[in-house]
């Protein structure tokens, strides 16, 4: 079996675009990572009979330039110059930082204003100001 180049899980959309230098782009759920989106393109033409939906995808290289997309009991091959993989790291990313709060002075200057666009007066003070 050839190394795995992507391994999908669940529904993958498959978008021909015939006329840009990538004329395949596979999107969907990367195995690897549950719920990870992964989009992987293809600097080639996309087969004719590549449906637009596929289920449980598996990307292999089985030669220089020549690719195996297999997904149930069907397969197809692609000849492409270059694979693209592009994953999501946003939100490992940003559950790997921690928030940062807001500065106490910025806190405070909300709270006045709040508070201020409370009452009648207020309301016309701030857009006495804002004029």
């Amino acid at each position: 079996m050839a190394p795995a180049v992507a391994v999908f899980t669940g529904s993958v959309h498959c978008r021909r675009t015939p006329d840009a230098p990538l004329g395949l782009t596979l999107s969907g759920c990367t195995a690897a990572h549950p719920g990870a989106p992964l989009e992987l393109a293809f600097a080639g033409v996309a087969p004719a009979d590549l449906p637009e939906r596929l289920e449980d995808a598996r990307v292999e290289a089985a030669a220089p330039g020549e690719y195996r997309i297999a997904a149930g009991a069907r397969e197809w091959r692609v000849t492409a110059r270059a694979v693209h993989a592009h994953y999501d790291a946003g939100a490992a990313f940003y559950r790997a930082l921690p928030g940062r709060p807001a500065p106490l002075v910025r806190r405070a200057l909300y709270r006045a204003l709040l508070a201020l666009a409370r009452t009648p007066f207020g309301l016309a003070l701030l857009r006495a100001v804002r004029r």
